[in-house]
């Protein structure tokens, strides 16, 4: 999504499950052997009990398919409900295109399990108008950026954190799995004392939650929001 991703990870600590030893995922199978072999002695005549010296497990090779991206940036998830609100979105002009190009270059940067993008807006500025030197198109003014960041945040779809830090709504866009996901989520509703109006709720604009709508021949339910940009 972008070629500018961040120089580190930020800091913030987080409670990700991490399993670095080469046994880990086996305590299921070896509680389930436990109570089986427990039941098998505890049935079994005393006088023919033996001890259990070496149990061995084999595993067929898992071939999965490895996912082919463009770019050297990996990827993310991200909602496809959201994903067609945001198309909606923009047909309908609910949307600035630069609220849009904010959005996805700050989404796009996120480091990996944690939905934190570090940027400053001039950062997201100097970036997106790298961009537009390749292709030759508009280029955006640090203001502009303010403006956007400043929209995202009252749709939440984003929060700024302070220090160039900026938090993405990890419900519509994560880079990572559903463990550190659910971590960043806790930790979100923990500091928002679980106010389910608060950040990263009540999505936006004008606090959409259903899909929309829309009469592409009649968008006078828009009119009053048209922008170019």
């Amino acid at each position: 999504m972008t070629s500018d991703p961040p120089a580190r990870r930020p800091s913030r600590p987080r409670a990700i499950p991490a399993d670095a030893s080469g046994d880990a995922g086996f305590d299921d199978i070896l509680q389930l052997l436990g109570e089986q072999l427990g039941e098998a002695a505890q049935t079994a005549d005393p006088r023919t009990r033996r001890k259990l010296k070496h149990v061995s497990f084999e595993y067929e090779a898992d071939h999965r398919a490895v996912h082919d991206m463009a770019g050297d940036a990996g990827y993310s998830l991200a909602s496809n409900w959201f994903t067609q609100l945001l198309a909606q979105l923009a047909v309908a002009n609910s949307i600035t295109k630069s609220q849009l190009c904010v959005f996805l270059y700050v989404a796009g940067g996120q480091a990996r399990g944690t939905g934190i993008a570090r940027y400053t807006q001039q950062e997201i500025t100097d970036g997106l108008n790298r961009l537009a030197e390749k292709q030759g198109g508009k280029k955006i003014t640090r203001s502009t950026v303010n403006r956007a960041i400043r929209a995202l945040c009252g749709y939440n779809w984003v929060e700024q954190l302070g220090n160039g830090l900026i938090q993405l709504n990890v419900r519509l866009w994560f880079h990572g799995n559903s463990n550190a996901q659910h971590a960043v989520l806790d930790e979100l509703a923990t500091q928002h004392n679980h106010d389910l109006d608060a950040f990263p709720n009540s999505i936006g604009p004008e606090q959409v939650q259903g899909e929309l709508d829309l009469d592409f021949d009649q968008q006078t339910r828009y009119g009053k929001r048209r922008r170019t940009g």
